[in-house]
């Protein structure tokens, strides 16, 4: 029999808030070159951080729709290295990654209009949602 797990949308809603208040305050959104860990508990080794960029003291406001749309991210002036964009993380403000997803510039997690970032350059993310699943 095939699967067909549903769950409800306070449900939903919940696990996406615990996402926040995982991050908690200033937490950060980094972008990196490389191979995408496993999940967030595996180490980064040979990727280099590309971009660090600063979230709201508050993340994210309360999920709705099962959907988590965070609160203003702001640029970072000067990106730290040249590189491809391939995938990020959202941190606490002491770096601890709390969720990784993709970057490109389409059907990513996160879309960039470049993947290209130049070392000194200014990297923007103008918003950035995340939507339960079933």
């Amino acid at each position: 029999m095939a699967n067909n797990l549903k769950y409800k949308a306070t449900l939903k809603n919940a696990r996406l808030d615990a996402i926040a208040t995982a991050i908690g305050s200033s937490g950060r959104l980094r972008i990196y070159s490389g191979s995408q860990p496993t999940d967030p508990d595996t180490a980064i080794v040979a990727q280099v951080l590309l971009a660090d960029l600063a979230l709201s003291a508050t993340a994210a406001a309360g999920a709705s729709g099962g959907v988590l749309t965070l609160s203003t991210i702001t640029a970072d002036s000067s990106a730290d290295a040249t590189g491809t964009a391939a995938w990020g993380s959202l941190t606490t403000s002491g770096g601890t990654r709390v969720a990784d997803f993709t970057v490109g510039t389409s059907g990513a997690d996160l879309n960039l209009n470049t993947t290209s970032i130049v070392s000194g350059a200014q990297v923007s993310v103008s918003s950035f949602t995340i939507t339960a699943g079933n």
